[in-house]
């Protein structure tokens, strides 16, 4: 059997094994933490448990599919539900939105609570979809480093409709045309978060985004996100995948045009193909250095990063969902600070993430698990621990004036997630979430290939490369590489 050696086992990672596996590859995976999953983890704590990464699930057929591919039953090993609610939105003026999963619902509720119609609502993400499906084969399931992908009647078509698809307008540019009232902008602005980047710099084709909630819709795994790395797992092992635990690679051997080995501090371990699914920084930092290439990586502006708290709180909000937003008054300003002042705004957009809503283990009974973030810059020589201090301080402030409770007195239970232990834990350098931020209208096109130039054998999966970041677009590189390999 030929060899596969993956160095990484975040989902991108565990997504490729289990398709070299299938393919007829004997695959092992070099983790160097003692888990898997990379940034979909948890942690407990005072009976309390938190998904550590990632809280939204989009496109579950892309997880579904890798147990089709084996000829196992998806039911088996990993099950989901849909959320009625993608989300509760809260504004300054104590106004509260639901967006419901059912667009007519939501559109009717738009109409009421805005000043926008409820057509036009429905008419932008009508848009969203068809961006969708202008756009998903040629940037989701092909390289777009490879001639051949252009060489097709859907790319002819694809390209035929770039008119329509806002590449040269900002996404603020494109949602300020589509409605008047500024919270039903900031809505929409805010998808540019989910890869780390600008709504007012980030090209308009991003609007793609709301059909992934909206029309694909937005789910929930039974036993929460951690459960798409527990069932990946024990699929790729189920089928042979070896993993190989508290071993950090040191270097990728290479002779000529071929990657022939991976070095870990102990062993080295022969390959025919070796796949990446590390920050492309680290790569060309510390496994194949090269000046020329991690000058050109390192010239892209990086994806914003998080600042996490998880709290464990002593009462129930029934106006909380599983997914909550609370919104500055001042989103532009708020950009700017984040990426170009480097620092945090005094008013942050927060993100709640309650899972415990649906999953009852996740917090003891009259409680809830609060998963409480907000979008920070990456790490550029801050004061990081005045940053977080004054950050948490005014997070308690906003949160307990839009709901009218003193949250620090119910917080049982606390951990953080800050950019120094994101960097620290899964190699992403300077700590952002998405690699390369999307602020450029060309972003697609400039992201790291997944393929290497110089080596026939070395690919690369993840967030750090195309398509991008998230858990469906780190398992859309998975599948690319599929296709690359013969």
């Amino acid at each position: 059997m030929k060899k596969a050696v993956i160095i990484g086992s975040g989902i991108a990672g565990i997504a490729s094994a289990i398709r070299l596996q299938n393919k007829g590859y004997s695959v092992q995976i070099l983790e160097k933490n003692n888990y898997p999953g990379g940034k979909i983890t948890e942690l407990t704590g005072n009976g309390f448990r938190f998904d550590a990464g990632p809280s939204l699930f989009t496109m579950p057929n892309l997880v579904t599919e890798l147990f089709e591919i084996c000829g196992k039953k998806t039911s088996d090993y990993f099950n989901y539900d849909r959320l009625n609610i993608l989300c509760n939105y809260f504004y300054e003026d104590g106004t509260k939105i639901s967006a419901n999963s059912d667009i007519p619902t939501f559109a009717k509720e738009m109409s009421e609570k805005t000043s926008d119609s409820a057509e036009s609502v429905k008419k932008h993400l009508e848009k969203s979809a068809f961006i969708y499906g202008a756009t998903e084969e040629q940037f989701l399931n092909k390289s777009l480093h490879k001639i051949s992908s252009f060489l097709s009647f859907s790319t002819l078509i694809s390209i035929f409709k770039l008119p329509f698809l806002k590449i040269f307008s900002s996404m603020n540019q494109v949602n300020e045309k589509a409605f008047k009232d500024s919270k039903t902008i900031k809505i929409f602005n805010r998808y540019a978060t989910y890869n780390g980047s600008n709504p007012y710099k980030a090209p308009g084709i991003l609007n793609i985004i709301p059909h992934l909630e909206f029309g694909l819709g937005a789910y929930l795994p039974k036993g929460g996100m951690h459960e798409i790395t527990n069932s990946l797992v024990q699929l790729a092992k189920e089928i042979g995948v070896k993993f190989h635990f508290n071993t950090e690679v040191t270097a990728i051997k290479t002779i000529d045009n071929l990657a022939k080995s991976v070095q870990t501090k102990s062993d080295n371990y022969k390959a025919d193909i070796v796949i990446c699914n590390a920050d492309i920084h680290t790569v060309y930092e510390k496994l194949l250095p090269s000046v020329k290439k991690l000058k050109k990586v390192d010239a892209q502006e990086r994806s914003s990063s998080a600042l996490i708290f998880y709290w464990g709180i002593g009462k129930e909000f029934p106006e909380l969902d599983v997914h909550n937003i609370m919104f500055t008054e001042d989103y532009k300003t708020e950009f700017k600070h984040l990426f170009e002042s480097k620092d945090i705004y005094k008013d942050p957009t927060i993100y709640i993430n309650i899972s415990s809503k649906h999953l009852k283990g996740d917090a003891p009974k009259g409680k809830e698990n609060w998963f409480v973030m907000i979008n920070v810059p990456s790490i550029y020589d801050q004061d990081w621990d005045k940053m977080i201090a004054k950050a948490k301080e005014n997070i308690l402030i906003k949160i307990s004036k839009v709901l009218g409770e003193d949250i620090e007195n119910l917080i049982e239970f606390e951990e953080q997630l800050t950019p120094q232990l994101i960097q620290d834990k899964t190699n992403s350098y300077k700590g952002s979430l998405y690699g390369t931020s999307s602020n450029n209208k060309f972003s697609a096109f400039l992201r790291h290939k997944n393929f290497s130039s110089d080596y026939k054998n070395l690919f690369f999966c993840g967030g750090s490369v195309h398509p991008g970041g998230g858990i469906p677009l780190a398992l859309s590189s998975a599948k690319i590489i599929d296709k690359l390999i013969k």
